[in-house]
């Protein structure tokens, strides 16, 4: 699941916007959110899900399972 933590932290820095700020878009720890980008965690479905929504992708480009954002 290593696209997962890449592709996690791409759209984060074209969004612009921090750990901590992201952490905060998606109401959890920074800590936690930081496990993301660093592969040790991954979020459960719902989580993934709301992360696809918000940065208008999809659960498969997220995953690697797909190179088409959308």
């Amino acid at each position: 699941m290593e696209n997962f933590a890449q592709r996690v932290r791409q759209l984060r820095k074209e969004s612009g916007k921090t750990q901590t700020q992201m952490a905060a878009v998606f109401e959890i720890s920074a800590r936690q959110y930081q496990n993301y980008e660093g592969g040790g965690h991954y979020p459960d479905v719902p989580g993934l899900m709301k992360m696809a929504d918000y940065f208008g992708v999809t659960t498969d480009y997220l995953l690697g399972r797909s190179d088409q954002r959308s």
